[in-house]
């Protein structure tokens, strides 16, 4: 009996699977990419580096960007 529900159960799941994935697909299809929308544009790096190389501090140059200090060395 249990092995009756486990398979039961099993094909369930690989249904959902199936559904998940042709969502994400039809998403993709139309430019929706999941996640969480990043804080930092093309220009902030380039600028944090130009600050950086005139001696400003880290935390001086993330506040003024708006970002914090662990995202601004990630994106050195």
């Amino acid at each position: 009996m249990f092995a009756v529900l486990a398979v039961a159960a099993e094909v369930e799941r690989e249904g959902i699977r199936e559904k998940t994935f042709a969502g994400l697909d039809a998403a993709a299809r139309k430019g929706h990419h999941g996640g969480r929308p990043s804080v930092v544009d093309d220009d902030k790096p380039a600028v944090a580096r130009a600050r950086h190389a005139k001696e400003e501090s880290v935390t001086a140059i993330a506040k003024a960007q708006g970002i914090s200090r662990a995202t601004s060395y990630r994106h050195r």
